[in-house]
């Protein structure tokens, strides 16, 4: 279930990833904070101490990671739409970040999906920005592969709660 990544305009970036669990499921890892610090912590080392997830329209978020070396980062944002799944309908959410490394990047336009799949669920993430420099910077964060490790994560969420 890995990761594909396609950058579909000089300023736009999609990603997507199959899941064993339903895409209520998937959203809620989304949207709760308790789920979100236990898979979004990124390589091991790291950690999630600060999560705040306000997920309706104009609710801000705040998350923020720290390692045992005591470096740090986080990212806030606002989101614009939530729109939990329903029904065998695709859930939904846009929202509008902000990575601090310690200066503010540019905004990152995020739409979020979660399609039924079979029995599980396609994610698809667009990220759009608003110069390609912006998009190359962001890549070679290396985020994707961050993202990788992560969702592997909530596919153990989802065995524990089996």
């Amino acid at each position: 279930m890995s990761l594909t990544v396609e950058r579909t305009s000089p300023t736009t970036l999609t990603i997507t990833r199959r899941f064993k669990a339903p895409p209520e499921r998937v959203f809620a890892a989304h949207v709760e904070p308790e789920l979100i610090q236990r898979w979004c912590y990124g390589f091991e080392g790291w950690r999630m101490p600060v999560c705040i997830n306000d997920a309706r329209p104009g609710g801000d978020l705040r998350w923020e990671w720290a390692n045992d070396e005591g470096a740090g980062f986080h990212v806030t944002g606002t989101y614009e739409v939530v729109e939990p799944p329903r029904d065998g309908q695709p859930g939904r959410i846009v929202h509008v970040e902000r990575m601090h490394l310690p200066d503010p990047t540019p905004d990152n336009h995020i739409e979020t999906t979660f399609a039924p799949d079979g029995d599980g669920t396609l994610l698809t993430v667009v990220m759009r920005v608003d110069s390609p420099e912006a998009m190359e910077a962001m890549i070679a964060t290396g985020m994707t592969d961050g993202m990788e490790v992560t969702y592997a994560r909530i596919d153990s969420l989802e065995r524990e709660a089996a």
